[in-house]
């Protein structure tokens, strides 16, 4: 072989690796961009996920402190009343009746108010943890769809 055909040989060779690395490049470049966009719009996701549940946390522990703060409020209006009619009672068993009828009314909606509000905090617990709710499910799905490509 001559130097000038083992060159053109050389030449082709190095024009074909060039070609074939290039191409490599592209194609891993492309993948990669494709991986990226998936794990971008997942992040997005789970990012306006946090913020549906943040906001939704907000309303519920409003919504319970309302609740808290109105119940706070009915009750010492109703001890005040209950005092002033205690006080005005016209004998030692009048007083007694009264202040055990209070104490039972007081104690039914003490427990009442309990269970409003665990009912309140149950359901606030549950709409705040509802928008992460697949969220495990797409991560293995982005994650199974960026492998097979």
């Amino acid at each position: 072989m001559t130097k000038s055909k083992t060159a053109e040989k050389a030449t082709a060779t190095a024009e074909s690796a060039l070609e074939s690395g290039t191409a490599a490049i592209k194609t891993g470049m492309e993948k990669a961009l494709k991986g990226y966009d998936a794990f971008v719009g997942y992040g997005k996701d789970t990012a306006e996920a946090v913020t549906k549940s943040a906001t939704t946390a907000g309303k519920g522990f409003e919504t319970i402190n309302s609740e808290i703060y109105s119940y706070s409020k009915s009750s010492i209006e109703d001890a005040v009343a209950a005092s002033k009619t205690l006080l005005g009672s016209k004998s030692v068993h009048e007083a007694f009746e009264f202040q055990t009828d209070f104490a039972k009314s007081a104690f039914e909606a003490y427990v009442a108010e309990v269970s409003k509000i665990s009912e309140l905090a149950t359901a606030t617990t549950k709409d705040i943890y509802a928008p992460f709710k697949g969220r495990v499910q797409a991560w293995l799905d982005t994650v199974s769809a960026v492998r097979a490509a």
